[in-house]
């Protein structure tokens, strides 16, 4: 659940992003200096901040996959020919779909 409302908060930052950069460029002709510049620093501010969001997602990410990946490595110390059956099975099933494009 944490997972989805990430990507939730993660995707509403975008929008907002993406409509503001949207009203900067739709009516740049049409304001004013300090409007502009207003509408320029709106942007330039919600910029960073997802820049600094996907930052933090990504070393998150990051984490979890260094978690997951020692997680597995352990399993298949403790459990060797487990791990050979699965990497078999995993082998098989991705050549007979290669195979059959």
């Amino acid at each position: 659940m944490v997972k989805d409302s990430t990507s939730e908060h993660l995707r509403a930052e975008l929008k907002s992003l993406a409509d503001t950069l949207e009203e900067v460029l739709r009516g740049s002709s049409q304001k004013s200096k300090a409007e502009f510049d207003s509408l320029r620093s709106k942007a330039e501010n919600a910029l960073q901040e997802t820049r600094s969001r996907l930052g933090e997602s990504g070393d998150r990410l990051a984490e979890q996959t260094k978690v997951v990946a020692e997680k597995a490595d352990e399993y298949v110390h403790e459990n060797p020919w487990a791990g050979i059956g699965i990497g078999a099975v995993v082998g098989f099933v991705l050549g007979a779909l290669i195979t059959r494009r």
